[in-house]
């Protein structure tokens, strides 16, 4: 049996207990869970504030574990590997989204590593667990020697900023601005910096400023002062990352012709746009949602040799309840892991 935290309904408490997992079919792996990040959307599942909540309810989706099972068809993995498991669990493999690599974009529905069901009608349990089991096409290997619990949030983090920016063609001669230093922000600011773009992040917090150029950026803006106005049209690019209601016409007139707004927080409110600001600045507004399963493989690689990982806090199982009210508050810096080690069964 599997040792999990789970709710039994939205906004209850976690509480520890054992669930089933799916027997082990011939594409399937097991993995013991080593590491789980905590994600703001954990947070927002939970709640059940979407809807669509199915309880009893084990989160996560930041996966990092070694394998210790494997089907009769399973094939490119061993046993003992160091691989992760992010969003994506299944897919339908056919349509046109998932030939081209964007199993996010599945025409049918991907499946999701938690709160969803797979394709036999079975409950998926999430990351807060000791193990998991997936069709080792949706796993991720982990280079050798990589710090296993920082390389964790890059499973949906890390891979929702790299994909815009490769969409975009983030590089030299690129001018970006990072909105927000967060869990989405600070790993943004790591991976545009490794790509070669100038940097420019945006915070209303002093030490989250200092922060951002510690980790790269090149300039740092305070949306409260005049250092916007220097900035006007000199961006191609502003990766948003902000998932509270924000006022979005302020950053409009920092892009430059035909430059993008990326939305990458979803704020659960609408959000105002005057029209105007494109319009006359043939300017776009866009949005991305993590990425498919080859660019999260790509992604990957290229923090480990760019040295790239998130910034946690490692915290206990028993200590998720606590950093969830905190992740609520904007209290961490930047990413929760929790350190699956104790959750072997009794």
């Amino acid at each position: 049996m599997t040792v999990a935290y789970q709710l039994t309904e939205a906004g209850t408490r976690l509480s520890r207990a054992t669930i089933e997992r799916r027997p082990l079919g011939p594409r399937d792996v097991r993995l013991a869970l080593k590491y789980c990040g905590i994600c703001h959307s954990d947070l927002v599942a939970a709640s059940d504030k979407l809807g669509g909540g199915m309880y009893p309810m084990v989160p996560g989706h930041e996966m990092v574990g070694v394998i210790t099972e494997m089907g009769a068809e399973v094939s490119g993995v061993a046993v003992g590997d160091a691989v992760g498991v992010g969003c994506i669990a299944d897919s339908c493999r056919t349509c046109a989204s998932c030939e081209s690599g964007d199993e996010h974009y599945c025409e049918t529905g991907f499946t999701l590593s938690f709160n969803s069901t797979d394709r036999d009608g079975r409950v998926n349990y999430g990351g807060y667990a000791s193990d998991y089991v997936v069709d080792f096409d949706y796993l991720v290997p982990i280079p050798e020697g990589a710090d296993l619990a920082r390389m964790a949030p890059l499973l949906c983090g890390g891979i929702t900023v790299y994909t815009p920016l490769k969409r975009f063609n983030v590089g030299p001669g690129t001018t970006l601005c990072v909105l927000g230093v967060g869990g989405l922000g600070h790993l943004a600011i790591q991976f545009a910096s490794a790509m070669g773009a100038k940097v420019l992040v945006a915070s209303r917090s002093e030490a989250k400023r200092a922060d951002a150029k510690r980790l790269g950026a090149d300039e740092v803006l305070n949306p409260e002062s005049g250092d916007l106005q220097a900035w006007m049209g000199q961006c191609d690019l502003i990766v948003d990352t902000i998932s509270n209601p924000h006022d979005l016409n302020q950053w409009f007139p920092l892009l430059r012709r035909g430059g993008k707004l990326c939305l990458l927080g979803v704020p659960t409110e609408q959000l105002e746009v005057f029209p105007a600001l494109i319009v006359f600045g043939d300017r776009s507004l866009e949005g991305s949602l993590i990425g498919g399963i080859a660019d999260t493989r790509e992604m990957v690689q290229f923090a480990h040799a760019k040295g790239i990982g998130a910034e946690i806090e490692l915290i206990q199982p028993e200590e998720i309840e606590a950093a969830w009210h905190r992740l609520h508050d904007g209290d961490v810096q930047y990413r929760f892991v929790i350190d699956l080690a104790s959750l072997t069964p009794s």
